[in-house]
């Protein structure tokens, strides 16, 4: 098959699929504020939230996804944030709800941000990994993306990633393939747990705490309900996430993975012993890169 033959096949693949990938979605055009409307705002390529002793903020997508590449630039609160969370994550919804979390859990002055992950497959979650960063995450925007296929989530930060998922359900282990996913962040206050397990509460004479975000991108699935959960892992070539490149991290980014973790890990649930008596997750014991 010549290139002009394959440009064709592409064509026709994507004229048989429809509306199947949203592609340079923004703020203005693909979120809306959900609470803390009074304070927050969304024009353009700019979402900020803002925190009070009133009320937090939040928003979320207009669309659901299944599959594919969200990206959002974040600039954190500076100086003292502790007891306040920043999150960006996705997920369905009721109780047997799939997630896939950022968290961003507040520091005393001078201390560092942790980055809080999490995935939860048909309710369960508990599957936590933390990190402290090599930047200062509130000088300037910062990339944070989820990459999520049929085979694997990555937790990417500047296009590094820190942590992968490996979907492994054929045997008997959770993965999020068959539900859509909104798009969420928010802003509270949660100095009940947020800095060293809430001992350290929120210093509200900085407030209002405010966090942006910059160019939010959804190169993903479209969730039109059950007929996606096919549709999206097609491997065809509209479905570019489900691409070989795709389906495991190259060298290159694993040698980044090893770094970030050997440096900057500063949590792993399937290192927590007492936690679980010795008795870890099934995935504790397969290969996640």
């Amino acid at each position: 098959m010549d290139k002009f033959e394959k440009l064709l096949v592409a064509f026709f693949m994507c004229a048989l699929i429809p509306n199947i990938i949203q592609v340079n979605a923004n703020f203005s055009k693909s979120m809306y504020l959900t609470w803390g409307v009074q304070h927050a705002s969304i024009r353009g390529e700019d979402l900020h939230l803002v925190l009070d002793k009133t009320s937090g903020s939040a928003a979320r997508s207009k669309r659901s996804f299944l599959f594919g590449s969200i990206e959002m630039l974040i600039k954190l609160i500076p100086g003292n944030s502790a007891g306040i969370v920043t999150a960006y994550y996705l997920s369905s919804t009721g109780n047997q709800h799939d997630e896939i979390d950022f968290e961003f859990l507040g520091n005393s002055t001078g201390q560092p941000y942790t980055v809080h992950t999490n995935i939860y497959t048909q309710g369960k979650g508990s599957r936590e990994q933390q990190f402290h960063l090599w930047f200062d995450p509130t000088a300037d925007f910062h990339n944070y993306t989820i990459h999520w296929n049929p085979s694997e989530i990555v937790w990417y930060i500047d296009s590094m990633p820190i942590r992968v998922f490996q979907n492994y359900k054929n045997e008997g282990i959770g993965y999020p393939n068959k539900q859509g996913m909104r798009v969420y962040t928010s802003l509270w206050n949660a100095d009940n747990w947020a800095t060293r397990g809430g001992l350290v509460k929120t210093d509200w004479s900085g407030a209002p705490f405010k966090v942006g975000f910059h160019h939010f991108r959804a190169r993903a699935c479209r969730w039109n309900g059950a007929m996606s959960i096919n549709q999206c892992a097609s491997n065809v070539p509209a479905n570019w996430w489900t691409s070989s490149i795709y389906k495991q991290l190259s060298y290159g980014h694993i040698r980044q993975l090893i770094w970030v973790r050997k440096n900057f890990m500063i949590y792993d649930y399937c290192n927590d012993y007492k936690r679980f008596n010795g008795q870890f997750p099934p995935e504790c014991y397969k290969t996640q890169f």
